[in-house]
């Protein structure tokens, strides 16, 4: 199966899920340039390896955290290539014990389902409850890739913009050490 690039909107003759509309229009409304790649349900990387092969950017991994008391949330993104112990993570986090959210709750703060998870759910956290972690080793890669909050899709934006879309959106992050 063959993967369908766009480059830009004008190229653009794919009907988007209602999850992906929103990460287009607001990367539109930001002028943030973008590449979409389509693709069939992609939910894990293990799958995207085997479907794609090498790829030409960093495809990041991304985990949806929450506190062991529930209160607190976060968003935590590496690069796919890379393995991150939760153990580990507690400690270079210092948030104390760390658990994955549940389902409810990755739809209740970012909108999305598992298998779709990426920095871009924030677009549906309005009261800015999620914050996020990343690997600092990404500030050094010039293109990083997403699911546009549907794993039919792949995202590709440069670094620097991810940053842009970020600050836009207004969640606090935070550029650390992961591994």
């Amino acid at each position: 199966m063959v993967l369908r690039y766009f480059f830009n909107m004008n190229e653009f003759n794919h009907e988007l899920s209602e999850r992906q509309r929103k990460v287009v229009d607001k990367l539109n409304e930001l002028g943030i340039p973008f590449q979409l790649i389509f693709h069939p349900p992609l939910p894990t990387i293990e799958d995207a390896l085997q479907y794609w092969g090498k790829f030409e950017w960093t495809h990041c991994k991304n985990l949806f955290f929450r506190n062991h008391k529930g209160n607190r949330h976060y968003l935590v993104i590496f690069d796919c290539m890379q393995q991150l112990a939760i153990h580990d993570l507690e400690h270079r986090l210092k948030q104390g014990k760390l658990s994955f959210a549940s389902e409810a709750r990755m739809d209740k703060y970012l909108g999305l389902k598992p298998g779709s998870v990426s920095p871009f759910g924030i677009i549906n956290d309005e009261e800015h409850h999620v914050y996020l972690y990343l690997d600092k080793n990404l500030l050094d890669r010039e293109y990083i890739s997403f699911h546009p909050n549907d794993n039919t899709g792949t995202c590709v934006i440069k670094t620097t913009d991810l940053v842009k879309f970020l600050d836009a959106m207004g969640n606090g992050y935070e550029f650390i050490e992961l591994y």
